[in-house]
C-alpha cells in the first residue's frame, strides 16, 4: 500500500463525516486522490468493513451481511406516513421540485409538516429558489439519502417494475401512476371511477 493510499485510508477513518475526493485532496495538499480511492475500495472489498461512495462522498461502512452482529436489540423503527412515502419518491425521481409540483403530481395539497418531517430525516434538503414569479423554495434529496439506501447515485433509483416486483409500489402508487399519466396504467382506474365506486358502495 502507498504513502498516499495509507494518507487517504487515515483521512477517512479519522473523518467525523464522509468526504468527497476534492475535500480529502484538499486536505492531503492537493494530491490526486481518485486513483488511491479505487485501489483503497479494491482493498476493502469482502472484508469486515467497506470503503464506498454515496453520492459523491466515500465512507468507511460496516459490510451488508454483518450488519446483523451489530444491531441492537431495541431498534427504534422510522416509519414514514403514506404522505411522506409519496412526496420521497416524488422528489427523488424528479428533484429539484417545488412544493407545487408535488401537489400537482399527487393531486393533493401537501402539508409542510410532511415535508419538514423529510428533512429532519435527513433525506430531503432545500435546494434554492426556482427563478420564476415567486421564486418558490425547490427541494432535492442528500447524500443521507442515498447512503441510507445504499445507492451511489439517483441513477440506481429503481425502475418502476423493479418496484413492483419487490412488492414496494404500494405505499407509492397514486405518485407513481400521476408521474407515468393515466394512459400508462390502463387497468387502473379513473378518479372519477373509483369516486362512482365510492359512492355505490355508500348507496
Amino acid at each position: 500500500m502507498s504513502d498516499l493510499e495509507r494518507s487517504v485510508e487515515a483521512t477517512l477513518f479519522a473523518s467525523e463525516e464522509p468526504m468527497s475526493a476534492e475535500a480529502i485532496s484538499t486536505h492531503l495538499g492537493g494530491a490526486d486522490v481518485r486513483d488511491a480511492l479505487r485501489s483503497l475500495e479494491a482493498h476493502y472489498e469482502g472484508r469486515g468493513i467497506r470503503l464506498v461512495e454515496r453520492g459523491k462522498r466515500w465512507q468507511f461502512q460496516t459490510a451488508p451481511d454483518l450488519a446483523h452482529l451489530l444491531r441492537r436489540e431495541r431498534e427504534q423503527v422510522r416509519r414514514l406516513s403514506r404522505a411522506a412515502t409519496e412526496v420521497l419518491a416524488i422528489v427523488a425521481y424528479h428533484e429539484p421540485v417545488t412544493r407545487a409540483d408535488i401537489e400537482s403530481i399527487r393531486g393533493v395539497q401537501t402539508s409542510g409538516g410532511t415535508l419538514d418531517v423529510l428533512m429532519e430525516a435527513g433525506w430531503v434538503r432545500v435546494a434554492g429558489r426556482r427563478e420564476v414569479p415567486g421564486r418558490p423554495v425547490i427541494y432535492a434529496t442528500t447524500p443521507e439519502f442515498l447512503s441510507h439506501f445504499g445507492l451511489k447515485s439517483r441513477r440506481e433509483l429503481p425502475g418502476i417494475d423493479e418496484l413492483k416486483a419487490a412488492g414496494l409500489l404500494d405505499p407509492v402508487d397514486d405518485a407513481f401512476d400521476a408521474l407515468m399519466g393515466p394512459d400508462e396504467n390502463p387497468d387502473r382506474p379513473s378518479a372519477e371511477e373509483e369516486e362512482e365506486d365510492s359512492n355505490e358502495g355508500e348507496n
